[in-house]
């Protein structure tokens, strides 16, 4: 997190563009089917996903300003407090109604493209926008953990983009992610009982 905004920006963004699409792809198929002609199809589709992106990229920002801050405030015997405040955070916000709400959206693509359709290449940036602010909706407890349990490894970023798809896609994605929280909380009681654990849950990008 020391390093400068823009080197953290960028690579802030590929690491959410790898994380995150993966999931969205329903919704950007079915997206592709609403343009006519070859030219247009990539183009509503390049705006569309620009519009997406430039939501996590913003994330980004306030993720670089929190980490700074975090740097300064926490200190190393606080480690354990803070990751299992984090945890217990991401947990309770998996059984929320509003995180409910934001997978929904995200999970029924047909439905969204219905409600949410704008005229246009700047309606389809516009789209994208909408649709990646319900992913943000959806997802920011889980980026939390990715941040500040994970360090931002790259073995966080494939277990967390593995949960986002399952929940996002498969059948049965409402429910794991009821389970991920519930096992989210009981990991926090673990690392307060065991505070060393807190020391290697993390790791370098």
């Amino acid at each position: 997190m020391a390093e400068a905004l823009a080197p953290f920006l960028g690579t802030w963004t590929v690491m959410m563009a790898a994380m995150m699409l993966p999931s969205a792809t329903p919704m950007i198929l079915l997206h592709r089917l609403g343009a006519d002609g070859r030219l247009r199809t990539h183009l509503w589709s390049a705006a569309f996903i620009a519009g997406y992106l430039t939501v996590w990229a913003s994330v980004g920002i306030v993720v670089w300003g929190a980490g700074i801050a975090a740097t300064a405030i926490v200190m190393p015997e606080q480690r354990a407090f803070a990751v299992a405040a984090i945890l217990v955070l991401a947990g309770i916000y998996q059984l929320t109604p509003l995180k409910s709400t934001c997978l929904r959206a995200c999970r029924t693509p047909a439905d969204f493209m219905l409600t949410h359709w704008h005229r246009g290449l700047s309606g389809q940036m516009r789209l994208g926008v909408e649709h990646g602010l319900y992913c943000l909706g959806c997802c920011w407890a889980l980026m939390a953990l990715f941040v500040g349990v994970g360090a931002m490894s790259l073995v966080w970023a494939a277990g967390i983009a593995v949960v986002v798809l399952v929940e996002k896609v498969r059948p049965e994605g409402v429910a794991f992610g009821r389970i991920a929280g519930a096992l989210l909380i009981v990991a926090a009681v673990v690392v307060l009982a065991r505070p060393e654990l807190a020391m290697s849950v993390g790791g370098p990008m």
